[in-house]
Order: C-alpha cells, then structure tokens, then sequence
C-alpha cells in the first residue's frame, strides 16, 4: 500500500473538529462511519510500519479516540491479528460512537481487561488510543499512570490521532505525554504535530484525510504551511546561458567585529554558495585577512570607522547585518547606518539584540532570523514563553516589526503578515552547533540577491539550510560544522 502524501496545509485542532462536524452535518457521513474509517486505515498503516508483528495490544481510551481503538481491534482480530485490549477508562463510561465501537467489539468476540504492565510488554506494538485532539488541559493522574505504562514497556507505540498528553495544537505536553514511534492522523494535519516536542513525540507520521474534504473558505484557512523543496524551485529557476554574475545581485555582509572574523566569513561563504553574484563583507579591519585567505572569492572592505561603510552600502543591493558584529559603539553605529538605508535587510544575530535594546520598530523590506533567545529579547519576555508557543510568538514579532520572520530551532517557522506561517520539518540536531545561523543569514541573503521577493527567498533558503544540514549529517550528527552546511549548500540550490 503506498501511503496518502502529508498534505501541505495544517490546522488546529478546533479546525479539525469543525471539518469533522461538517461531515457529518453537512456531506450527511455518519460519525461512525468515519470512526469506521479511521479504524480501517489505523489498521493499514500499522501493518505498512510492522509487517511482521501478529501480537497487538491496544490501549482505549473513554472517548472517540477510545472508539477508533476498539474499531481497530475489531478489524485487527478480523484480519488474523492477536489481539488484546486495555481499557484505560470505564467502558460503562464510554457514549455515542466510542459505545457502539465498543458494543461491536464484543459482539465480534473481543474482551477489554484493566491495565497491566505484563500485558503491555506481550505486544509486538501497542497502539496508543487513550486521549485525541479534545485534551486541553494536564493530564489526571490516572492517565499519566497509563501514558507512563505505554512509554515504559519498551515496546514501539502507534498513536492514533495524536500520542496521547500531547496538546494538539502547541505540541507541548500536557504533564505526561506518549513517546511514539509512528502517528496516524485523521482528516487534516494538526499543528501540534510538527510544533514544540510533537515531532519527537509523533515520530513518523501517516495521514488519512478519511474521504472528508478541507472546503476553500476562510473558517478553514490553514494556520500553517509545512515547506517543501519547490519552494528552492519557484525562487531559483534554471539560469540563461547567457547570464552574468551582475544578473544574480550584489549583497553586502556586515559583521564580524575585532577578533570574530569566522561569522562573517561563513555567511559570506554560504552566500556565494547560494548563488549571490557579487559578495563584499565589510568588518573590522583585524578580520581581513582571515576572511580573505579562507575564502578569496569574498571581497572584504575594512571598517576603520562606521563611516567606511558608505560606499559599499551605496554599491549593494541586498544588505545582510549581525554575525560576529558584537555590541560595542562601532556596532551599534553600524547598525543604525544599516537602518538608515532603505536596502532589503536580513537581520542576525547581534543586530538583532542591538534593535530590541533600541525598542520596537516597523519595517516591510526587512528579513529578522532570530533564534529563540534573540526572540525573547525582540519580545521583552523570556526564552521559555517564546517556546511553549513558537506560533504566538511568530505571530507577536510580525505585528511589532513587520517584514518577513524567520524564527530559528527545530521547526523554523516562517511568517509575514497576511500569509499563513511556513514550517520547515527537515534539520537535524546536529545543526546545534557554532555559525550555523550565520550560514542561514547568509543563504537567506544570496537568494534573495536573485528572486527579489523575501517571503519566497526566505521559505527557500531556509529549506535549503536544513536540507544542507541533513545532507551534511550524513556521517553522523555529532561534529557537525556550519563549514559543512556551507559546502553542501551549492547542491541544495540546485534541485
């Protein structure tokens, strides 16, 4: 069985639960039969995940997550599975659908027993049906004690829906939250999924949209974009023979302040990399030779004073400022010279906490690329607030500073105002790692040298850097370096 594509588009859970009510209220599709439905294709993907296991123990839960739990297990004894059932919660509890999913079950011959760790461990998997998209609030403790049971047993978990504890929408846990190997979804991707810990709680995810169309109307905008390679395709075309380095725009890079030249080399380095045409870096002057004998295609101008900058900020056509630029008066200069121009921008690094230092400014041909902390500084709050909800935060840096907003860390997020967020799932942890930002800056810069439109240029670079990033993680995570992101980036800009 070939598995349905993740779709593009992914929603809240409120927005899911409204697609499912429009179905039933609207294409006239009962609620159990899409229960049915999921229960069918829980069955298909488990089998496409673990071919060979014949022993599964399901583990139900008192609502409709608990009801696709017991349609499965019926289907699964069906199809020659040994099957055994933990019923999290009271069957006596269970209503509507869940009840005659349950009733069904019984009636095929199946039996639920209580919660037993022994049971868990005789599983070749255990299917997680405990909790779906309606949990809003901490786990009880009742349901910790069975989510820390299934994360215990050492054996592979399928959620269905979502891994039970996990918000669907900010993918933070709520207390106690399933550790999955494999998520099967249901109707529409949910933002949870991809956002905070759920991929890492989620682990691979299948999709099944259960015969339930997303209509094109605004109820049902998407509240993000997940990012895909042809992104990379739309902001880079195939170039004419013909061209020149002229056609592929000048950028300029300032950074690097006394004694912190390899910043601004890697985002001049990744910038040429990218395709820039003509990169100038302008830093401190004890950084020249540094910058020039690693990498000579660069061209270096000396920033004795700020006022050295002028010329090469009048010659540029994308300006890129931040890495390795320090705090001191000289950048502080360099900075407000910077903003005092009307080029494009793409902000970093130093620059960034330099601006949140000087108070909230608007601008619309910026490109800001902070990470966490450069975030929470931008927002007057702390690193944590920012990370428990990545989206209000990207939502918050947009209505202060306008522009297009990359913000940095597994699961970058992309926003300008008026477009539904882009979310890149590709990286790694191995991008943790000194300079990776600044070869970002400077990718983001050096596409946007060539297709002149920041919201597309800064989807496809940052596609392009995690793609770099697994490209380059290849041999391993650990002892990734920003340099190898750099080298990899050339193919990655050329899909």
């Amino acid at each position: 069985m070939t598995p349905m594509a993740l779709p593009i588009a992914v929603y809240s859970a409120e927005q899911v639960r409204a697609l499912d009510q429009r179905a039933i209220a609207t294409l006239d599709v009962p609620g159990y039969t899409l229960m049915k439905r999921a229960g069918e294709a829980s069955l298909r993907y488990l089998r496409a995940r673990w071919p060979m296991a014949l022993r599964i123990v399901i583990v139900c839960g008192g609502g409709n997550n608990g009801g696709d739990g017991y349609v499965l297990a019926r289907f699964a004894q069906a199809a020659g599975l040994e099957v055994s059932v933990i019923a999290a919660a009271p069957v006596a509890g269970l209503r509507g659908d869940a009840r005659q999913a349950h009733a069904d079950f019984v009636a095929s011959g199946g039996s639920a027993r209580p919660l037993s760790a022994g049971l868990l461990r005789d599983g070749e998997v255990i299917v997680d049906a405990v909790f779906g998209t309606g949990l809003s609030r901490p786990v009880r403790e009742e349901g910790a004690e069975v989510i820390r049971a299934i994360n215990a047993a050492g054996r592979p978990v399928f959620a269905i829906d979502v891994p039970s504890g996990l918000d669907s929408d900010s993918g933070m846990p709520l207390g106690e939250a399933v550790r999955a190997d494999s998520t099967v979804t249901f109707v529409a991707l949910k933002t949870g999924l991809f956002l905070g810990e759920g991929p890492e709680r989620a682990g691979r995810i299948f999709f099944d949209d259960l015969e339930v169309p997303v209509p094109d109307i605004p109820q049902f905008s998407p509240r993000l974009q997940r990012i895909t390679e042809t992104c990379v395709v739309q902001a880079l075309p195939r170039r004419a023979r013909q061209a020149h380095k002229g056609d592929f725009g000048r950028v300029l890079i300032i950074g690097g302040g006394v004694g912190m030249p390899g910043a601004a080399r890697l985002c001049g380095e990744a910038c040429l990399r990218a395709g820039a045409g003509l990169v100038t870096v302008a830093t401190a002057p004890e950084n020249l030779v540094a910058i020039a004998a690693g990498r000579p295609e660069l061209i270096c101008v000396a920033l004795h004073t700020p006022a050295d900058l002028a010329p090469a900020l009048e010659r540029a056509e994308v300006v890129a400022i931040g890495p390795g630029l320090g705090r001191s008066a000289w950048s502080q200069e360099l900075v407000r010279l910077t903003l005092e121009s009307t080029k494009p921008l793409v902000v970093d690094a130093d620059a960034l906490n330099i601006i949140a230092e000087s108070g909230k400014r608007q601008r619309d041909n910026w490109i800001l690329t902070p990470h966490p902390g450069e975030a929470a500084r931008l927002l007057g709050v702390d690193t944590a607030e920012v990370q428990a909800d990545r989206l209000a935060a990207l939502a918050a840096l947009i209505r202060y500073y306008g522009g297009t907003i990359a913000l940095k860390g597994a699961g970058t997020l992309v926003g300008r105002h008026g477009k539904a967020p882009g979310l890149c799932e590709r990286g790694n942890p191995g991008m943790a790692s000194a300079g990776m930002g600044d070869v970002l800056t400077g990718a983001i810069a050096g596409v946007l040298a060539q297709c002149e439109d920041p919201w597309l240029a800064t989807r496809a670079a940052v596609m392009a850097h995690a793609l770099a990033g697994d490209a380059a993680a290849r041999p391993g995570e650990r002892g990734l370096l920003a340099s190898d992101v750099a080298r990899e980036l050339q193919a990655c800009v050329n899909p």
